[in-house]
């Protein structure tokens, strides 16, 4: 058994997308609009196969997100080394993006970072 993919809301659905295009390299497919409902999607497909489904309509509530929450925490991505981790995260330091944890070895051996990403999403960036 695999996880075919994994979806999330987001308010701004363009900006979202870009964000994982840019600096995850995610290929995104032409979208999906139901003029009915007003439900839009991406799909995102990454390096390895792993897919993330964005989706937007109208409605949606915003909570906030607070780092320890119940639910979904983060979303984890593998950078390949230590060198590209360290890359990654002052990237997106540099474009403002708040860098909560790392770069750093965890207590369960994990070479990462964690920042919160796009709509107050955590993302982890591991080797």
């Amino acid at each position: 058994m695999k996880i075919e993919h994994v979806a999330m809301y987001v308010n701004d659905l363009e900006r979202a997308r870009n964000f994982f295009i840019k600096y995850f390299g995610a290929v995104s497919n032409e979208g999906y609009h139901n003029v009915k409902t007003g439900f839009r999607s991406y799909f995102l497909t990454f390096e390895e196969g792993a897919r993330l489904e964005i989706m937007n309509k109208p409605g949606m509530t915003d909570d906030e997100k607070g780092l320890a929450r119940t639910g979904f925490s983060h979303i984890a991505f593998s950078a390949g080394s230590k060198e590209a981790v360290d890359e990654l995260t002052k990237r997106l330091k540099d474009d403002g993006y708040e860098v909560i944890s790392g770069p750093r070895t965890t207590g369960d051996g994990y070479y990462e970072s964690c920042i919160v990403g796009i709509e107050g999403n955590q993302i982890e960036i591991t080797i």
